[in-house]
């Protein structure tokens, strides 16, 4: 079990990587908050490992708070985003 979580924690690493790349050179605006949710997403799975590795429960609030901020973050932006023209 140890090998699958080191396996899902490199491979969620190498996400965050190459999804803070398109959020450093995404061409619109929109691109970047896609790859900001990403990041998040990311985040919120990378928790759920870790949670999954510890065995600790406490830490699942902490995940659903964390999808809640970044749906609401997500959706507010998409909605008064500024046109990029």
């Amino acid at each position: 079990m140890t090998t699958i979580l080191i396996i899902s924690g490199v491979m969620l690493a190498v996400a965050a990587v190459l999804t803070t790349f398109r959020l450093i050179d995404g061409p619109s605006s929109l691109d970047r908050l896609v790859a900001l949710d990403t990041i998040v997403a990311v985040a919120m799975c990378g928790l759920a490992v870790w949670a999954a590795y510890s065995g600790d429960t406490t830490i699942v609030p902490a995940i659903v708070a964390l999808a809640l901020v970044g749906f609401i973050g997500s959706v507010s932006v998409a909605r008064f985003r500024v046109s990029d023209r």
